[in-house]
């Protein structure tokens, strides 16, 4: 039977999006056993085969809602059912925009060009945090296209190889973060989905994880919840247990947003549980496991972002108010993008409050942001917020800021 029932645990986990410490947990809660006698590493060695779960079995099928036959049933060579996604179903067909060309005249590549790419990466990443998708749309696209130029007409060693994928595999990511916001998803869905094959090229799998959380978080945005929560899910597997805490923390965060605009009770309860997850992961040591530069901006700061948001869009303002507050007071003013954007997410938990004087106050606030960057994301969210005002129509302040705008 091999490590069937291994395969099975690990398969029912994954199907649930779970890590292998959450599994952990719920296994010692089935139990009803005190302390943590079965943590991560016992579940890894289930998974694996180097332990049998025997007198645990029982409590890991009732942890999972599974009948303990499910687990200890053999493996089939072919799968049934709807098998859980990995990232390879998501890559585009065929690599040809990434195959080198191999001319033989080629212009010598070096870790010298390497570092200049990096150093051009970079600033378009922090040119981000201040600018809007339709102020930087055209940079963006520019040095995407000039590295792939560079690693196709180039010649260069693998190592010199490996770094340059890298490197465009993060301009991907921005370049598919730009699109994204200016509006552009289609140009922004080809670019993510070249991300990843880069990133996997060079073996990057938390780059190739989080340029998929990235193009994850498009599709639950844009009417493709399915879509959204299947790749967010396949990022998180595909990065494994191994992933430093940020980048597990990032790839929860998004699991629990796709589960939150996925809709239903039961996504809402996995969505809660993925955003506790996320703080556990962030809390962790990793081991040894440093955090890639790209991810300077995942802190407890934007998990309380996305908590708050989450609580908004779950239509629990009493959770979502005081945490936005305490977010925006903390926040960098200079971000116009991302201050429009949480404020509008106030406003809304506001009118779901029952406090429409206060929304009315915070439209303001956003409708004033969004005027001022090129952003689909911001004119989006303003829609959102005059439409959750609309039913205030009869208050005065509302009244005003709906005339004001439709007369605009």
């Amino acid at each position: 039977m091999g490590n069937d029932i291994g395969a099975n645990i690990r398969r029912e986990r994954e199907a649930r999006a779970w890590s292998q410490a959450r599994l952990a947990r719920e296994v010692c809660r089935a139990a009803r056993v005190q302390g943590d006698p079965v943590g991560r590493q016992e579940v890894s060695r289930w998974e694996t085969g180097k332990r049998k779960p025997r007198e645990w079995l029982p409590f890991i099928a009732a942890a999972l809602s599974t009948p303990v036959d499910v687990l200890r049933a053999p493996q089939e060579p072919t799968s049934v059912g709807n098998p859980v996604p990995t990232l390879a179903d998501f890559l585009p067909e065929g690599d040809d925009p990434l195959s080198p060309l191999n001319a033989r005249q080629g212009r010598r590549i070096g870790m010298g060009h390497v570092v200049d790419l990096q150093q051009r990466v970079h600033g378009l990443r922090l040119a981000d945090d201040v600018l809007a998708g339709g102020d930087l749309i055209r940079p963006a696209l520019r040095e995407l296209r000039s590295a792939v130029r560079l690693y196709r007409e180039g010649t260069h060693t693998a190592e010199v190889g490996r770094q340059l994928l890298r490197q465009i595999g993060e301009l991907a990511q921005i370049a598919g973060w730009v699109a994204s916001d200016a509006g552009q998803y289609g140009e922004a869905e080809r670019i993510y989905r070249l991300g990843m094959s880069a990133a996997r090229q060079a073996g990057d799998h938390t780059l190739a994880g989080n340029v998929a959380g990235s193009l994850a978080y498009q599709f639950s945005n844009t009417g493709r919840e399915e879509e959204g929560l299947l790749l967010a899910r396949a990022a998180l597997h595909g990065a494994g247990e191994a992933a430093a805490p940020k980048a597990r923390a990032l790839y929860l965060d998004r699991v629990a947003w796709a589960h939150t605009k996925a809709g239903g009770v039961d996504n809402a309860r996995q969505a809660i549980r993925a955003l506790k997850e996320a703080s556990e992961a962030l809390g962790e040591d990793g081991g040894g496991s440093e955090a890639p530069a790209y991810l300077y901006w995942v802190d407890a700061g934007e998990l309380r972002v996305m908590e708050s948001r989450v609580y908004t869009e779950l239509r629990r303002p009493l959770r979502a108010v005081p945490l936005l507050r305490d977010v925006l007071n903390a926040y960098d003013a200079t971000h116009t993008r991302e201050m429009a954007l949480y404020l509008s997410w106030l406003a809304v938990a506001y009118a779901d409050a029952n406090e429409p004087e206060a929304a009315a106050e915070t439209a303001e606030r956003v409708i004033s942001l969004s005027s001022e960057v090129s952003s689909e994301r911001t004119a989006e969210r303003v829609r959102v917020v005059l439409t959750s005002l609309r039913r205030y129509a009869d208050v005065p302040e509302v009244a005003d800021l709906l005339a004001g705008h439709e007369a605009a």
